[in-house]
């Protein structure tokens, strides 16, 4: 079974170590530790499959502790029907949660587009009375 160095996942998934090394500190990758005193990390390619999911949760919006718990319960040998629903009902929150936040920024942009033309409007009104001050000057 092939086996990974920090260096690699990070080049292969354009992260850094750190960012790896944080994944392990939060208990999400556990790698196997070789040399003198375990000070060079290997990872398995259960671990890189661990790293992709991450990833992948991120990109999803998903917290560190969300994804732990989605990762964990894919590895645990019980009966997929209770895994999948708590993934389904979490990716429903999140579905909620995101179309609040499209909602919200949908609102936000609307509000900016009357400030824009109201502003465009006050410019344009503007105009005319500056020119004939300067004429009557």
């Amino acid at each position: 079974m092939p086996t990974y160095t920090i260096t690699e996942l990070a080049e292969e998934f354009a992260i850094t170590p750190r960012a790896i090394r944080f994944y392990e500190d939060h208990g999400i990758l556990n790698p196997k530790r070789e040399g003198v005193g375990g000070r060079h990390r290997v990872y398995p390619a259960r671990e890189r499959t661990r790293l992709k999911l991450t990833l992948r949760g991120k990109r999803l919006g998903f917290t560190l502790a969300e994804i732990k718990d989605l990762i964990d319960m894919y590895e645990s040998p019980k009966d997929t029907q209770p895994q999948l629903q708590r993934f389904l009902g979490l990716l429903q929150q999140h579905r909620e949660k995101l179309e609040q936040q499209r909602e919200d920024l949908e609102l936000t942009l609307s509000e900016i587009a009357a400030h824009e033309e109201e502003c465009r409007q006050l410019l344009a009104d503007a105009k005319p009375k500056s020119k004939r001050k300067a004429v009557a000057a």
